[in-house]
């Protein structure tokens, strides 16, 4: 698979070619996607080749379509049939079950590999592409790939791009992110439409604090982008949804009979199964391990923290300020491979005098 082919060069699509092209590895990409963001995306160096329609892509060994669910569906529908015997295609969709019964209807040569990295930004296209946007996510693919033998290649481009592979069935991903993506963006935006209220002429946005901004940060999400993922998905996102306001009546229930014990059980649960999730994999698998770090806001100290690490061979896999205040200093968090690698980065950085929490 030396030559690959993305079909839309928006977030995902473009983002894989920037990754592709910095992992130092001899691939020749060719992209497909409108005349200007193809010329800039040729100029950057990302991809080698200007594809002037979909079926371009047919030369390439790797065929990558990264555009929004229908028109990945039609493109699916239009090349599935056409592939040669040891040619790869696959998706990024966060629906799947479509385009495997499209494969299963049509697919004669070649292999569908099934994907959907667990990854994005409230801001989509080539302009908010980043080569780093793999790194540590979960890219979930079809189990129904397992046996092929172009799996444990494919499998290679996949962890090039810096993500952790997993297996799941069409079907059971379906529901797994009805539950854990496409409910998430509903309730962000009814979070949004039901607080947006105003009271004597008062805002209730005025007084939100991070924890409801962080709530509705993807309620930004354009809905174009949603409305063929509900459509394709929607027995799943209703049983989701049904799922969340049996859980809310409840709620609502213990409320009203001031019933405070089930409110605690409720309120424990929710935090036990909240600390089960990883802090610093996007996409809550093959956990990370961290450490927070104090620093002082000043000139250079995060240089000395990172040059630290490096003179001592610790690669830093994922970084997050939390708390700052301008003046005195902040917190970071600092994510590992392991507890080894973890425990050694911590008595390095206490040597140069940082506090560790």
């Amino acid at each position: 698979m030396r030559t690959i082919s993305i079909i839309g060069l928006g977030l995902i699509g473009g983002s894989i070619a920037k990754a592709l092209k910095s992992s130092g590895k001899d691939f020749e990409i060719s992209g497909f996607d409108l005349e200007e963001i193809v010329e800039l995306a040729y100029q950057e160096k990302n991809i080698d080749k200007r594809l002037n329609n979909i079926e371009g892509a047919l030369q390439s060994d790797l065929i990558f379509i990264c555009t929004p669910v229908d028109s990945s569906l039609k493109i699916f529908d239009q090349l599935s049939d056409k592939l040669k015997s040891n040619q790869v295609i696959t998706d990024v969709c966060s629906v799947k079950t479509p385009f495997q019964e499209i494969w299963e209807r049509k697919g004669k040569n070649g292999f569908y590999i099934g994907g959907h990295p667990m990854t994005g930004k409230e801001t989509g296209g080539y302009k908010n592409s980043d080569h780093l946007l793999f790194e540590n996510t979960v890219y979930i693919v079809s189990d129904l790939a397992k046996g092929l033998p172009v799996i444990n290649t494919f499998t290679e481009i996949i962890h090039t791009l810096g993500a952790r592979m997993t297996f799941l069935n069409p079907k059971i991903h379906d529901i797994i992110v009805a539950a854990v993506s496409h409910l998430p963006q509903l309730v962000s935006v009814s979070l949004i439409n039901s607080a947006g209220l105003k009271e004597s002429n008062i805002n209730f946005f005025d007084y939100a604090a991070g924890g409801f901004r962080d709530m509705t940060r993807i309620a930004s999400s354009d809905f174009s982008i949603w409305e063929p993922i509900i459509r394709k998905n929607n027995k799943n996102i209703i049983q989701a949804i049904d799922n969340f306001i049996y859980d809310l009546q409840q709620m609502k229930s213990n409320i009203e009979k001031n019933n405070f014990n089930e409110l605690t059980k409720k309120f424990e649960n929710a935090r036990k199964k909240r600390d089960e999730i990883p802090k610093n994999t996007k996409g809550f698998i093959h956990s990370l391990i961290d450490i927070y770090v104090y620093v002082k806001d000043e000139p250079g100290v995060l240089s000395k923290l990172t040059t630290a690490l490096f003179a001592n061979g610790i690669n830093i896999k994922d970084i997050e300020l939390l708390k700052v205040r301008e003046g005195t200093g902040g917190s970071f968090r600092l994510s590992f491979d392991n507890e080894e690698i973890a425990s050694a980065a911590k008595n390095i950085l206490q040597k140069e005098g940082f506090s560790i929490a």
